[in-house]
């Protein structure tokens, strides 16, 4: 009977030194890695808090902000668990190989989006241009109406919206009209080579002079473009803001014709040489 119940006392003594084996060689890595986790979160807490005070000062857009403080929070909080785990003595290695994996396959399947995305963020930073300027971008111009992560919304002349991918849009030429503070109406009107050249000139500064829309500084300009082809070709280019550049740019045809029309300026007349053999 004294054998019987000595048996169960040894297996409890066994048991509770086992326990305080393993309390002595693992207390040390369990409370140096709570300490790392709780200086790590408030490492964290203030980097992202950082961030978003660096984005404000940089007029960065407030949904770009809030993403990117969350997602390098969410990135730091992944190595700060990693070195946890790493400090209480867990392998990785396989956990890093799958992460890896995982992280290739879905690359792979959002490719485009993901352009699309890195090239949203890339204007949103640097700012080549803002909402409502007139721009040019993949062959389509249109005042931007709306910037996305993902894509970008231009309104044309016509009306129609024009949805353009970031990624492209990112890495191509973009042509801004608005960043200047106004803009330069490009025009040609020809008239017959027989006119005076300089009468015609102040004609037409005249009449673009006479539109409110047209800016006295910078003053508009009529050069000669080209002469040949029975005719003078004129470039005529008067100043405008952004918002008035159609109205300028249909009034000046208008009112450049009439005034040519007034002041008996002709214009090219076509010739045709037919040789009968």
């Amino acid at each position: 009977m004294l054998l019987q119940a000595t048996a169960p006392i040894s297996t409890t003594v066994n048991f509770v030194g086992k326990i305080t084996e393993l309390s002595i060689e693992y207390a040390p890595k369990l409370i140096g890695a709570v300490v790392v986790y709780l200086i790590g979160s408030v490492i964290i807490k203030w980097i992202g808090n950082m961030l978003i005070r660096v984005l404000n000062a940089k007029k960065v857009d407030i949904s770009l902000q809030s993403f990117l403080s969350s997602f390098v929070k969410i990135m730091l909080n992944i190595l700060l668990l990693l070195t946890v785990f790493g400090m209480l003595g867990v392998n990785l290695t396989s956990f890093a190989a799958i992460l890896a994996g995982l992280a290739v396959g879905v690359g792979a399947a959002l490719n485009g989006t993901l352009g699309n995305f890195a090239g949203g963020v890339m204007m949103l930073l640097f700012k080549p241009f803002k909402l409502g300027d007139l721009i040019e971008a993949q062959g389509h111009v249109g005042n931007v109406k709306e910037q996305g992560v993902f894509n970008t919304f231009l309104l044309t002349p016509e009306n129609k919206t024009v949805i353009l991918a970031n990624g492209a849009l990112s890495t191509g030429t973009i042509v801004n009209y608005t960043s200047h503070g106004n803009l330069r109406v490009d025009l040609a009107m020809a008239i017959d080579p027989a006119e005076n050249i300089e009468n015609a000139r102040k004609v037409a500064t005249d009449a673009m002079l006479a539109n409110p829309k047209v800016l006295k500084t910078p003053a508009p300009e009529v050069s000669v473009q080209k002469v040949g082809d029975g005719m003078v070709t004129l470039a005529i280019r008067p100043y405008c803001a952004q918002e008035d550049y159609w109205d300028v740019y249909f009034g000046t045809l208008e009112s450049v014709k009439n005034a040519f029309d007034a002041h008996k300026i002709a214009g090219p007349i076509p010739h045709r040489v037919i040789i009968n053999k």
